[in-house]
């Protein structure tokens, strides 16, 4: 299981279109060329650094054997430690379940 965070009006775009293209905060699959994910010991961290301020906010569960795009998990910048990205979009089939945190 992967994990990814977005906001309750990037997931009904996504609900609407038929996958998921948000990449992360702000930014789409088409800009930055992989979706940012999390495994299960990384996401707390991810939403304290990047999503403090941020009123509304969703936590998808990704079954990683129901992705159609690559999944790579990769040591980007100073990062202390790899963290998955998915190549594509994400099928909505993979999603199997979506928490409000916020």
């Amino acid at each position: 299981m992967i994990f990814h965070l977005t906001d309750p009006a990037r997931w009904a775009v996504s609900l609407t279109a038929g996958e998921h293209t948000g990449s992360s905060r702000g930014t789409e699959l088409a800009d930055e060329g992989f979706i940012h994910c999390s495994t299960a010991a990384q996401w707390p961290a991810t939403v304290e650094r990047f999503y403090a301020d941020v009123s509304a906010l969703l936590l998808l569960y990704i079954d990683e054997a129901q992705l159609t795009a690559p999944l790579v998990y990769e040591q980007l910048g100073d990062a202390e430690e790899p963290f998955p990205h998915v190549y594509g979009p994400i099928a909505l089939a993979a999603v199997v379940e979506v928490r409000r945190l916020r």
